[in-house]
């Protein structure tokens, strides 16, 4: 039921910006325009909702929906430039920045799951159960399993790090600890296959994670705490 929330949500939030646009010239400008360009996160889009979001709207609008994925940091410089009309991302802080710095018009919050952190199912650190915090200090302090981090700026990345901290860890100490600390520098899909190649750990939505279990063989071992929100 929560997925069909979900959707449903995200296109009345679509709905209501072409609303606006065409309410803004009097109906003329989305039928001049023709399309709608949406800059997303590559989490969103990996899940595949996209996929089933674009031909609804297309349908119920008769305007063709342009769908950029990129990870957040990206995404929110398309929306600088103004190559896009509208941003589906997850990061509060930034979102409120972009508004704040006139960029945008207004913050929507549209849907909410949970991030987990994945790893192999013989789960080497006994980190299953544990806190986020705890297990990423667990991760630090054994140095022996791999943790493959997004490292490329997106809003799981900025979670990543807001984890890292609660832990008592400097993001900049834990990137030069060692070996056992990947970044990919690629979207989440590509990251969590990369963690499975590798049988070691990494932190994901719930949502990609599970469009990509079947690929990776890997299991979610830490699912509970507040700061794993992900709005």
């Amino acid at each position: 039921m929560k997925r069909i929330i979900q959707v449903v949500s995200l296109l009345v939030v679509l709905g209501m910006l072409a609303s606006i646009y065409a309410c803004s010239s009097g109906g003329g400008i989305l039928k001049a325009q023709e399309r709608l360009k949406v800059a997303t996160t590559s989490s969103l889009y990996d899940t595949g909702l996209w996929a089933l979001l674009e031909p609804k709207f297309e349908e119920k609008y008769d305007v063709e929906l342009d769908v950029l994925y990129a990870n957040t940091g990206i995404a929110i410089e398309y929306g600088k430039r103004g190559d896009v009309d509208a941003l589906a991302v997850h990061d509060k802080a930034r979102e409120l920045a972009f508004i704040s710095d006139g960029y945008g018009t207004t913050r929507s919050p549209f849907a909410y799951n949970y991030f987990v952190i994945a790893g192999p199912a013989s789960d080497p650190l006994g980190l299953k159960d544990l806190s986020p915090e705890e297990a990423f200090k667990k991760l630090a302090e054994s140095k022996t399993a791999k943790f493959i981090s997004r490292g490329d700026d997106s809003g799981t990345h900025s979670k990543e790090k807001a984890i890292w901290k609660a832990a008592g860890y400097t993001y900049a100490d834990v990137q030069k600890s060692g070996d056992w600390y990947v970044e990919a520098g690629r979207g989440m899909g590509p990251t969590l296959v990369m963690a499975g190649e590798l049988q070691g750990y990494t932190l994901s939505d719930i949502g990609t994670f599970l469009a990509f279990k079947s690929d990776t063989g890997l299991v979610s071992v830490v699912q509970k705490g507040s700061i794993m929100l992900n709005v």
